[in-house]
C-alpha cells in the first residue's frame, strides 16, 4: 500500500515575512495576475489555510506588498539623502543644517527612487497603483506618504533658504516626483534605452532647479 503523502505544515517560522518573499519573486516572474495565496502556500511548503491568519484575502496580501515596498523604498531615499549630509554638505558652513546643498540632495533623491523603480519594475507598478486602489489599507498611504514626505521636506527647506521659489512644498515636490516617475515609466515600458537614464534624470533635476528659482534670482 503506498504511503499516504505528507501532510504540509501548517506554520513555518515566519511565514508573513516568507510568503511576502515569494510573492514579490512570483510578482517579478508572473506579474500580478498569478499571485493568489493558494499557490504561495503551495511555493513555501505550507498547508493552503496557513496564510489566512496573515492575508485574510488576495487584496491584503497586495496591500502588504505595496506597504512593504513603500517602506524600502523611503529607507533608501533616506539614505541616500542623508549621505549628501554626510559627504560635508555644501561648504558654505552650513554643512550641519540639514539640507545645506540642495541641488545634490534632489539629484541623489531621483537617482534613488530611479533605481529603486527600474530594479523593481514589477513591484513599483503594485505600489503605484495600491495607493488608490478603492479599499485599500489606510497602512499603504501611511507608508506611501513616509517615504514622499522627504521630498516635501527638501522643497519648504530650499524655500526657506531662498534657493526655489515659495508655493506648497507638496505641490512642488510632486511635480519632480512625476517627472522623475515618467522617466522610470517610459524606462521600464521599454520606450527608452536603459542607458540614457542617468543623463534623463540629471537633466530632469537641473530644468525643475532653474524653472523653480525665485524671480530675479541667478
Amino acid at each position: 500500500m503506498p504511503d499516504a503523502p505528507a501532510k504540509r505544515p501548517y506554520h513555518h517560522g515566519n511565514l508573513r515575512a516568507e510568503l511576502l518573499d515569494a510573492a514579490e519573486r512570483s510578482l517579478r516572474a508572473h506579474g500580478v495576475e498569478g499571485l493568489s495565496l493558494r499557490n504561495l502556500a503551495r511555493d513555501v511548503g505550507v498547508s493552503h489555510a496557513a496564510p489566512r491568519p496573515h492575508f485574510a484575502d488576495r487584496g491584503a496580501l497586495l496591500d502588504a506588498l505595496a506597504e512593504s515596498g513603500f517602506r524600502r523604498l523611503g529607507a533608501r531615499l533616506r539614505a541616500a539623502v542623508d549621505g549628501i549630509d554626510d559627504e560635508g554638505g555644501d561648504g558654505s558652513g552650513d554643512e550641519g543644517e540639514s539640507g545645506g546643498d540642495l541641488p545634490a540632495r534632489l539629484h541623489a533623491f531621483a537617482r534613488a527612487y530611479a533605481r529603486f523603480a527600474t530594479e523593481n519594475a514589477a513591484l513599483t507598478a503594485l505600489m503605484t497603483a495600491g495607493k488608490h486602489r478603492p479599499g485599500a489599507s489606510p497602512a499603504v498611504a501611511e507608508a506611501a506618504g513616509a517615504a514622499f514626505e522627504q521630498i516635501s521636506d527638501l522643497i519648504a527647506h530650499g524655500q526657506a533658504r531662498g534657493e526655489l521659489a515659495g508655493g506648497d512644498p507638496e505641490d512642488v515636490g510632486i511635480i519632480i516626483y512625476a517627472t522623475v516617475l515618467g522617466i522610470t515609466t517610459v524606462i521600464n515600458g521599454g520606450m527608452v534605452d536603459p542607458t540614457r537614464l542617468d543623463t534623463l534624470l540629471d537633466t530632469a533635476v537641473t530644468q525643475f532647479l532653474r524653472g523653480a528659482r525665485p524671480a530675479g534670482g541667478a
